[in-house]
């Protein structure tokens, strides 16, 4: 008599309901088959980012018909990673099992020890000599500051102003500027003044002691990187062709209407770029990184059993650059090896 074969299982952080960070728990699931264009790789580092908690409790509403209108649509969340491939579909050419990789997975699945990615979305082989902590931060934060530095056409010699600059966004962006040669003028609070300057900007202001808006200095770009201010506040501070450009919708919605209505013949614009991952931009961040001109700013790390912890320390808003979760170092697989932090 044939038995049948039991699927192998791995530990996950999984969700069945929308609500706070609570509603997440670690659990034993299938391991994910590589369909024939997948690589199936072993996360060791994966991060809790603001569209994980976006998907969670998806706010506004409309988000829901992409993350499921009643229940979850991906019970697995975590689109960024740091890991090894061990298995690869029928048709994957690009890569091969052993491989160290990362980069960001639009289809979710990074809190978990197993996941399948597609051979041509943004995954890419890691530099030789960075390690999982490294690089498991670099894609996200790096692709949406590249999108809207390319948006806002941002020049070298030219004049930027990059708010929220402690995040993980902003620092992305105080790097990516000063790389394209940009004058950064970086505002965080006080407690993150050193971290910020560390990464090479220009002029850095705490928004705590001096208001920023109030200085008389004017810029071509105006970049709201953690959507906490709006157009009516930094209006003044952007010169004539400049640009406002936000990573969020704004209070009412109002920066995608206001980005209709200065589309072409308003003297000050207002830009909320959308982000396209792909392969090109983390094989870019890559080679910055090997170079030495660009890194991810980690705030905190924790293990996958710690990701109630983890993500309600990323909903206080409050964290500087990434929060980390080491999946490979789960409390429950202490032989998975030792990773480098």
């Amino acid at each position: 008599m044939l038995t049948k074969t039991p699927q192998p299982m791995m530990r996950a952080a999984v969700h069945d309901r929308y609500g706070d960070p609570d509603v997440l728990r670690v659990e034993d699931v299938d391991r994910p088959v590589p369909a024939a264009d997948d690589v199936l790789v072993e996360v060791h580092m994966s991060t809790v980012n603001r569209t994980d908690c976006g998907f969670r409790l998806p706010r506004p509403f409309f988000v829901r018909f992409f993350s499921g209108l009643r229940r979850p649509k991906y019970r697995t969340l975590g689109t960024e990673f740091a890991g090894v491939v061990v298995g690869v579909g029928a048709d994957v050419t690009k890569f091969e099992v052993g491989d160290r990789v990362f980069g960001v997975n639009e289809r979710f699945g990074a809190h978990a020890e197993f996941m399948c990615v597609r051979q041509d979305v943004s995954i890419a082989t890691m530099p030789d000599d960075r390690s999982f902590a490294d690089m498991a931060a670099v894609a996200d934060g790096g692709i949406l500051a590249m999108t809207c530095l390319d948006w806002s056409g941002i020049q070298a010699g030219q004049r930027i102003l990059i708010y929220g600059a402690s995040g993980a966004i902003g620092t992305s962006t105080v790097q990516l500027a000063k790389h394209l040669g940009a004058h950064v003028t970086a505002v965080c609070n006080t407690a993150n003044l050193e971290a910020v300057r560390s990464l090479g900007p220009d002029v850095v202001i705490d928004y705590t002691t001096t208001d920023f808006t109030a200085t008389g200095e004017t810029y071509d770009v105006v970049f709201d990187a953690v959507g906490k201010s709006s157009f009516r506040k930094c209006r003044k501070l952007v010169r004539r062709g400049g640009r406002y450009v936000s990573s969020d919708l704004g209070f009412m919605w109002q920066n995608p209407f206001l980005a209709l209505a200065t589309l072409k013949f308003a003297p000050k614009q207002v830009q909320m770029p959308i982000p396209k991952y792909t392969q090109d931009k983390v094989i870019t961040l890559r080679g910055l990184v090997a170079s030495g001109d660009f890194r991810a700013v980690i705030d905190r790390t924790y293990r996958l059993d710690q990701i109630v912890d983890a993500t309600a320390y990323v909903e206080t808003q409050q964290k500087t650059g990434n929060v980390l979760v080491a999946v490979a170092l789960d409390a429950g697989h202490p032989s998975r090896g030792i990773l480098s932090f």
